[in-house]
């Protein structure tokens, strides 16, 4: 390892002997000569005069010096710095979520989270579940908080919550005098939906595949928000997760309407690749996640 030889060198210099250098680093003194004579080899140029009684550096051997010792202490400063963040809950963590988590479940679990460890910079990034797949496995984002299923097998996902999902209407909608509707009622009407890539369109798309409905006529919102704001105005029905829409369902202005034989439900997951390099503060977000 060069640190380790640039650290003999250094040792040599500062003692100006080869065999009390030995002696401090516990080599023998051929293996420190050995050292000595790589580092000249690499450079291709001496760096000590050596005599029986003491060395002393070259010109080039002084340039080196002062060089070695800049390059040991950045990496002892590293050194101490890695073993921190593995000791200690500090550093940075890069989280991305799906909107449907982003939006309404993140930000509850990380206030949580910084309040115990305000140390840590949490950077989020929100976006469809596959965007946030797409990140984790290019290494942009060191975990991911997403809903349904994802095969990757790079990937490790870990069930944290359970996510029911929900068709909605306006509370003047034709549907609204139905307490349940049949998929082939539902065959008639137009649709709100999320864009693909979407874990919320992926049910959305079994669902239609399950049920032998053709989505005919609908509108496509690229967020959670948007789907809201057009069943709320009327233009179409959807569904959602009953996560992201308590608020509405509350003040009326959606209405919850059941479809027969059909009840959707997901998984919460936590991803982070197999190969992840374990840090304490991305170890206590993991637990925090898994314990809420």
């Amino acid at each position: 390892m060069i640190v380790e030889t640039l650290r003999v060198f250094a040792t040599v210099a500062e003692q100006s002997n080869f065999s009390r250098a030995a002696e401090l680093m516990n080599l023998s003194q051929p293996g420190v000569s050995l050292h000595i004579r790589n580092l000249e080899n690499e450079f291709g140029t001496k760096l000590m005069h050596r005599s029986p009684k003491h060395v002393k550096l070259t010109a080039a051997g002084e340039i080196l010096y002062g060089h070695a010792k800049q390059i040991l202490s950045l990496y002892e400063e590293a050194r101490q710095e890695i073993r921190l963040l593995q000791d200690e809950v500090t550093g940075t963590l890069k989280i991305g979520a799906s909107f449907t988590i982003g939006e309404y479940l993140l930000p509850r679990l990380l206030a949580g989270y910084i309040r115990e460890y305000p140390k840590v910079d949490v950077q989020v990034t929100i976006g469809n579940t596959e965007e946030i797949v797409r990140a984790i496995v290019a290494n942009d984002l060191d975990l991911g908080l997403v809903e349904g299923e994802v095969a990757q097998a790079e990937l490790e996902a870990v069930s944290f919550q359970k996510d029911e999902l929900v068709l909605i209407v306006s509370p003047d909608h034709a549907l609204r005098a139905f307490r349940t509707v049949t998929p082939d009622q539902l065959q008639r009407h137009v649709w709100i939906v999320r864009e693909r890539g979407s874990g919320t369109r992926a049910v959305c798309d079994r669902f239609f595949a399950d049920a032998g409905m053709a989505l005919g006529k609908h509108f496509v919102f690229n967020s959670t928000q948007g789907v809201k704001e057009a069943v709320a105005a009327g233009l179409g029905v959807a569904i959602l997760s009953r996560l992201t829409i308590q608020k509405e369902l509350l003040s009326g202005e959606l209405c919850e309407i059941g479809i027969e034989g059909y009840r959707f439900e997901r998984d919460f997951v936590l991803l982070q690749k197999q190969d992840h390099t374990t840090t304490m503060a991305r170890k206590m977000l993991v637990h925090h996640v898994l314990t809420k």
